[in-house]
């Protein structure tokens, strides 16, 4: 959360941390497949009000990328809002 607010600071945007909801926790996925990671986050988070995220172009901000597989699940359900863009941004990426 505070790569996301310092970002939100210097681009004067604002955070919006309650409308992503994760539906169910997941087991760590340090020892998985890169296939068995996309298969575990498949409709693993949803969105709590859609239509405040409608035409909006959205910033998706993770801290480490390994797989992209979480990013990939977030995005799918910020995507479900009409009109919405969708960039990300990640401090690290993992091997």
């Amino acid at each position: 959360m505070c790569f996301a607010e310092g970002l939100a600071e210097k681009m004067e945007i604002p955070v919006d941390d309650h409308n992503l909801i994760r539906l169910r926790a997941t087991e760590t996925q340090t020892h998985k497949s890169r296939f068995s990671r996309f298969e575990i986050m498949q409709a693993v988070f949803t969105l709590a009000n859609p239509e405040a995220l409608s035409n909006k172009h959205i910033l998706l901000v993770d801290d480490v990328v390994t797989t992209g597989s979480t990013l990939e699940a977030c995005g799918t359900a910020l995507l479900k809002a009409e009109g919405t863009k969708l960039s990300t941004a990640t401090i690290a990426c993992a091997e």
